[in-house]
């Protein structure tokens, strides 16, 4: 149904405050920033930096050559013992943070040229004090890193902590550089700013008798700046669900909201450049789930209100807890014992404080959210594209692929009476969420059976009760599916449900690989094919490797150890990255493994794979050793289409990038381009095709799968949601659109073709087509 003109008019009022609440959120945040002396850290700062960090380490390194050749400045000649400690980036990173913090301060005298001169020169002395540290005490700095950074303390009593505990612990002290050093340093870093750029220079103000010099930014900058915050303020319009179904999304003419101001920086395909023009399926698919309306869940929307007041948490729900300062000792003022404790008790709790405030901001904004839209009978959500073919809301809260706490919110607004099928679902939904997830769904229909009362409680009285469901693995989506399985099968109070039951493809990346390989083999093991429960393919890999592992790490190789290696392989993880992951792992069972333990550990993992799962391992190694030849050839960028009509553009070009971490501000990143703009870059474009081409593959699964669905539908990349009356129809639609992408299509041969593959691709060929039908596990 056509929304009316007055339902129009109230969406254009919203995203009319979503354009005003926009640019305020904007101008409060770099009001903020400027008044924390933090100018490098808003958008204007942020950019210009970007662009003159380049052009300052390119000065700094000149001045470099000039001394390697015995050419320098007498101004240059005292302070470069100093400045060769730090390269070339970090001393530039350093000195236009600092100018920016300090010439766009709102703090009196702040951008005088004395103080700004001798805050670069006292930046640049606290990052070699701390790389002091790191040369003389390494293990020492990283245990005190790793026990103080990541409170909620400023930059300089960082130092302070540090410098006391060094102390303590007799580290060779650091010879703290003079006055006259610092501002002589940072005078001159100053000045290669101001030449490098033209954005700065020195004004001399006349104060009663005397004539102070400030730094000022010169008028060509604040027109820059103006660009800039310009630029923003066009894309900063907040992104919000919308009241009315949004505009259809097409070729010519964007979706999404009604005004054109909030569409800036919402295209149909995000971070695509160029745009291809896409077939008629996605288009009508993306449009499809555009009209799915949705509405707040009364009952976990009071929950968290009252757990808000109370300031409990619970999972990924996290209300600002307000903790009380220590009370003042009545002798503070005289007893420096008292006053020495009650300060440093006093900052622990400004500390916990600040901390709480940063954890707490994506609770925040959803409670914002949720104050804005629950009274509202039904909303609707905004849906774009990435380059393969994924679906993603536009608005960043109350969606289908929010956190646990912002997708129990959510209850789809047409509701369905109750059916057959629904007990089945939402006792589903219960033991899923609970943890069951690799449960045969026998065991998951036992286990609500078996905890009836549990589940009785949590949907009464879920405060007193908070202790039976936050320790779920989703508490908050636990919650919820406690709620409507009490109401609607327990004491059938309800005749309708309109609760979102989602499943999981089981290993995605290997289903897909299986379907493309034809493997049946590996078809069978991630739940392709009927099995009387789920398979366990991270079980199988473990146990096929762990006869090639050490020996005390052949003791606790389980499913946990080699789970996200297995999963990210068919993703083209490499085995640094793997190394990593099983690190991790073990260190949760309190396991320690030497550096050529776990390098043997991951090769008998990878190796396992190849037995295991050969069609996928193959068709990786098929894809790798293509797309270099393809590149090789001169191709500059990659296309092919999906069989829902997708067209996927994959360009990826070298960029020089440095990365380093300062001690003090923490890592920083420059990026400038390459020599040659059109250097492709082959090694990324190998590692990222195969991945690539497995989610533009799962994405057309859904592509065709869902336009022959007619019910409302969430989605979660690989995951589907539907209400639980719908969800057998909704696996059996999945499961015949697998059958017929897979087992009775050669798209891999498809792809090859479109690439202009040398080699045929390696297809094993013996999964039957009608097997896959049958699977109960496939979505689980």
């Amino acid at each position: 149904m056509l929304p009316t003109p007055s339902q129009i008019d109230e969406q254009v009022e919203l995203e009319r405050d979503q354009i005003r609440q926009g640019l305020k959120r904007l101008k409060d945040n770099t009001i903020k920033l400027e008044n924390k002396s933090y100018a490098s850290a808003t958008i204007y700062g942020i950019s210009s930096v970007d662009t003159l960090l380049p052009l300052l380490v390119k000065r700094i390194e000149d001045t470099n050559l000039r001394i390697h050749k015995g050419k320098y400045g007498v101004a240059f000649k005292d302070i470069h013992k100093y400045l060769s400690k730090l390269e070339p980036l970090a001393a530039a990173a350093i000195a236009c943070k600092i100018t920016f913090d300090k010439v766009f301060s709102f703090k009196d005298a702040s951008n005088q040229a004395t103080k700004v001169c001798e805050a670069i020169g006292h930046a640049i002395e606290d990052e070699c004090h701390m790389r002091h540290y790191e040369t003389n005490a390494p293990g020492l700095l990283h245990t005190l890193k790793k026990n103080y950074w990541h409170r909620a303390i400023g930059t300089q009593q960082k130092l302070v902590v540090i410098r006391t505990l060094m102390n303590r612990y007799q580290v060779v002290p650091w010879e703290t550089w003079s006055t006259a050093t610092r501002v002589k340093l940072g005078g001159w870093l100053l000045d290669c700013i101001m030449e490098s750029s033209g954005w700065f220079y020195k004004l001399s103000i006349r104060e009663g008798r005397k004539t102070t010099l400030y730094v000022v930014p010169t008028p060509e900058f604040i027109d820059i700046k103006d660009e800039v915050m310009n630029h923003a303020e066009l894309f900063s319009p907040l992104a919000w669900p919308m009241l009315i179904p949004p505009k259809d999304w097409s070729n010519e003419c964007p979706g999404g909201y009604i005004t054109n101001e909030v569409m800036h920086g919402h295209d149909l395909i995000r971070k695509s450049d160029p745009f291809p023009i896409q077939g008629e399926i996605p288009l009508n698919f993306l449009n499809k789930i555009q009209k799915v309306g949705y509405k707040l869940n009364p009952f976990t929307v009071k929950v968290a209100e009252t757990l808000e007041e109370r300031g409990i948490k619970v999972g990924k729900f996290l209300p600002i807890i307000d903790y009380d300062l220590p009370i003042k000792p009545i002798d503070i003022e005289t007893n420096y014992d008292a006053r020495k404790k009650y300060r440093r008790e006093a900052a622990e709790v400004m500390n916990t404080r600040a901390q709480e405030f940063k954890r707490s901001c994506r609770t925040r904004m959803t409670i914002q959210a949720i104050n804005r839209f629950k009274d509202r009978d039904r909303f609707y959500i905004p849906w774009s594209f990435d380059y393969r073919g994924r679906a993603y809301p536009i608005p960043a809260f109350l969606t289908p692929q929010d956190t646990d706490f912002g997708k129990a919110l959510l209850r789809f607004a047409d509701e369905s009476y109750t059916n057959k099928d629904t007990d089945k679902w939402l006792a589903f939904q219960c033991a899923t969420t609970y943890g069951l997830d690799k449960s045969t769904m026998d065991e998951r229909l036992e286990w609500v059976k078996s905890n009836l009362p549990l589940i009785t409680r949590v949907a009464t009285n879920p405060i007193d009760y908070v202790g039976d469901w936050e320790a779920a693995e989703e508490p908050w989506q636990f919650l919820a599916a406690c709620e409507e399985y009490y109401n609607v099968v327990i004491i059938t109070e309800r005749n309708t449900t309109g609760l979102m039951v989602a499943t999981d493809a089981t290993c995605s990346g290997l289903q897909i690989l299986a379907g493309l390989a034809r493997d049946k083999k590996t078809a069978q093991l991630v739940n392709v094919l009927p099995a009387d429960r789920p398979q366990d393919a991270y079980k199988v890999v473990a146990d096929k490797a762990k006869n090639n592992c050490p020996i005390h790490i052949q003791q606790v190789m389980d499913r946990k150890v080699v789970k996200r290696t297995v999963m990210t392989i068919p993703y083209n993880a490499k085995p640094y990255s793997n190394r990593s992951y099983i690190k991790e792992a073990l260190a949760e069972k309190n396991v320690e493994i030497e550096k050529e333990d776990l390098t043997q550990t991951v090769q008998a993992v990878r190796d396992a794979m190849n037995i295991i799962v050969p069609g996928p391992m193959k068709v990786m190694r098929w894809i790798e050793d293509e797309v270099a030849k393809a590149i090789k050839r001169g191709v500059k960028e990659l296309e092919w289409i999906t069989p829902s009509g997708f067209v996927v553009n994959q360009k990826i070009m070298k960029k020089k990038v440095e990365v380093f971490d300062l001690q003090l501000l923490g890592r920083c990143q420059l990026r400038v381009a390459t020599a040659d703009k059109n250097e492709v870059d082959r090694a990324r474009h190998k590692a990222a095709t195969a991945p690539n081409l497995i989610h533009s593959l799962d994405a057309s699964l859904l592509h065709l799968g869902i336009i022959r669905f007619n019910n409302p539908i969430g989605l979660i990349h690989d995951s589907v949601l539907c209400r639980a009356t719908d969800m057998d129809e909704l696996s059996s639609i999945v499961r015949e659109t697998y059958m017929h992408l897979f087992a009775e299509n050669d798209y891999l041969t498809d792809f090859a073709h479109q690439i202009g593959a040398e080699s045929e691709p390696p297809i094993i060929g013996d999964l039957e087509p009608e097997s896959v039908i049958d699977s109960t596990y496939f979505f689980c």
